[in-house]
């Protein structure tokens, strides 16, 4: 049984990945359901706030952390990630030195959260698959280092929506130790018709702007 008194919490959730990986989408999309084909990156941090309900009505606050892709050269990233509940790497499908740098980054929040007293959950997400025509990174090497890395294993399309939801919800049960059944998961796929790939969208060479930023923060709640 689970104790009333947890039956609301706020939860940290971070999101880490090379810049055009679709991060700031999957905010969008969870926290207002929403999708902007222009590609504008994140320079240092945003923030996003939803609440979600559990299985067993559990209310459950995320407040998302959307660390921009330059960020893994900032001396900041160490504070961005501490006390977090959960953290997803994300990477484009579409587009191996994505994968590449999520590997990268999972190698450096390892090391900068094995001293903690309580390690977050970590997850590996794969977004664009409304894009699969176009995939580079195939879904055994996917699996192999999500399962290498004890890391939750998730594909998303923050376009269509695909999975989004599901993503944040599953990851919030998991830090809260609450079973998520199928049917639970089932209610939140909803299927969206893909529009046309935008050229805006391609991503830049990795490392053509690896420098530290912290401005451009927003707040946006829906409750």
């Amino acid at each position: 049984m689970i104790d009333h008194q947890q039956k609301e919490r706020l939860l940290k959730v971070v999101l880490c990945g090379d810049g055009a990986s679709g991060k700031t989408s999957l905010c969008l999309r969870f926290a207002h359901e929403s999708f902007n084909a222009d590609y504008h990156q994140t320079l240092g941090l945003d923030f996003f706030t939803r609440r979600v309900i559990l299985p067993g009505e559990i209310g459950v606050t995320l407040q998302v952390w959307d660390v921009g892709g330059q960020s893994i050269a900032s001396s900041m990233i160490s504070k961005y990630i501490s006390g977090s509940d959960a953290i997803m790497i994300v990477y484009d499908i579409t587009n191996k030195t994505s994968f590449e740098g999520a590997r990268e980054w999972t190698e450096s929040i390892k090391k900068m959260i094995k001293q903690s007293d309580s390690l977050p959950a970590l997850a590996l997400v794969g977004n664009k698959t409304d894009l699969e025509a176009k995939r580079q990174v195939k879904m055994e090497a996917h699996n192999r280092y999500a399962v290498d890395q004890e890391m939750t294993s998730m594909y998303t399309s923050a376009r269509t929506g695909d999975s989004v939801t599901i993503l944040f919800k599953q990851m919030a049960a998991q830090v809260m130790k609450i079973p998520m059944a199928k049917s639970e998961l089932d209610k939140e796929v909803v299927p969206i018709m893909a529009e046309a790939t935008s050229a805006s969208q391609d991503a830049p060479k990795r490392g053509s702007s690896r420098v530290a930023g912290q401005n451009n923060t927003t707040v946006c709640t829906i409750m």
